[in-house]
């Protein structure tokens, strides 16, 4: 028995067995392939994603905005408690920096997608007058 199966864990390996050269990459690579969702379709997918978690920043920066300056507001009015609200009011202002930023990122992401969308179809368009 040992000379036939080297048993590791769980997963059997026999001697006379070739493993790919390739590993796991190749693998991946062609159930993609097989699914039949091209290059040009999976940038257009992910380019889809990056607009949704774009509103998704853009939404979370207003609403963090929003909010700390009703804690400013809070401030002002509640003489007693004003510097709890001014330290809420900044870390709501310092939410909706970071939520912006991401918004940011996301609008970046999305438009090399769509530029590399554009290669993959291999219809680039050129709206430049010169060049």
């Amino acid at each position: 028995m040992s000379e036939e199966k080297h048993h590791h864990f769980f997963h059997h390996h026999k001697k006379d067995e070739e493993q790919p050269a390739g590993g796991y990459s190749e693998a991946v690579a062609a159930e993609v392939v097989a699914a039949g969702e091209s290059e040009y379709e999976r940038y257009k997918k992910e380019e889809k994603e990056h607009k949704h978690k774009q509103h998704l920043g853009e939404a979370g920066a207003i609403a963090a905005g929003a909010f700390a300056l009703y804690e400013k507001h809070e401030a002002k009015k509640d003489p007693e408690h004003a510097h709890r609200h001014k330290i809420t009011e900044e870390i709501a202002a310092t939410a909706a920096v970071g939520a912006g930023g991401y918004a940011f990122h996301e609008h970046h992401e999305k438009k090399k997608d769509h530029k590399d969308a554009e290669e993959a179809s291999s219809e680039k368009k050129h709206h430049h007058l010169f060049g």
